[in-house]
């Protein structure tokens, strides 16, 4: 299944908690992974995580489970959009070296993650 067909049936299909859950288990626990073993990208995604909160706040939203599967899904379908989708499952860095160097939406969708496991957002 390709990143856009994926992204258009969990949205239509899934609920936010299984949405997070995906997005978890896609790149979320390997970004997180890597996070915690290297303060300065721990740094970086504690930035975007709260770049996420300030712009659920700006529209409106709560940083629970609806309001960053939300925001997820909107950065999936921008990645998809700008010809960088997001990785297939097991395709995510495995490398420290290799999230150090990933792009914005990446990074901001494991930033997602690391809200929805801090606030017990997955299902």
């Amino acid at each position: 299944m390709t990143n856009f067909a994926f992204a258009a049936s969990v949205a239509a299909v899934r609920p936010a908690g299984a949405y997070l859950d995906e997005m978890m288990a896609r790149v979320g626990v390997d970004g997180l992974t890597a996070a915690f073993a290297e303060p300065g990208l721990l740094a970086l995604i504690d930035q975007h995580a709260a770049a996420v909160r300030e712009a659920l706040r700006t529209a409106g939203r709560r940083p629970d489970a609806a309001g960053l599967a939300a925001y997820a899904r909107s950065l999936a379908a921008a990645a998809v959009r700008s010809g960088r989708p997001l990785p297939e499952p097991g395709a995510a860095p495995a490398s420290v070296a290799g999230w150090a160097s990933a792009g914005f939406p990446l990074l901001r969708v494991v930033a997602v993650c690391l809200i929805a496991v801090s606030s017990n957002e997955l299902n």
